[in-house]
């Protein structure tokens, strides 16, 4: 088990889109949740406006975004590019769901964090996001 995080990150956990497979998302979110994550879980067929949405008013420290439908090339640039119009420029966006690594890589270069895919050990995701949120936001 990882261990818990000292300082309370809050990280949305999403599913947008048409997708209807939240089994991932939910191990996650309790993965997070165990290793002291507080985790805000929107539910299946959310709009990119709505998770944004529910980033900002939740003052989230990252967005986890779970994508198996194949449409992670528009979903990932849409909620990256509203997260900056509304000033989030410090919110790590990442996520998983069934993404070739080309594309991965495409993302990662348009400012996207680290995508996992399915299998990945949940110990491995909650290590990247402790490192990864103090990094961008060092005064939380």
């Amino acid at each position: 088990m990882a261990q818990p995080t000292q300082t309370k990150y809050r990280v949305i956990v999403a599913k947008p889109g048409l997708d209807g497979h939240d089994r991932g998302a939910k191990i996650v979110a309790a993965a997070l949740r165990d290793a002291g994550f507080e985790v805000i879980y929107t539910g299946l067929h959310q709009t990119c406006e709505a998770i944004v949405n529910a980033a900002l008013q939740e003052d989230a420290d990252a967005v986890c975004v779970s994508i198996l439908s194949g449409a992670h090339m528009t979903l990932f640039p849409e909620i990256l590019e509203l997260m900056k119009k509304r000033g989030m420029n410090d919110v790590l966006l990442c996520g998983g769901g069934i993404i070739p690594p080309e594309d991965a890589d495409e993302l990662g270069k348009g400012g996207v964090g680290r995508l996992f895919g399915p299998g990945t050990d949940t110990r491995d995701i909650v290590k990247y996001l402790q490192e990864e949120i103090p990094r961008r936001r060092p005064n939380r």
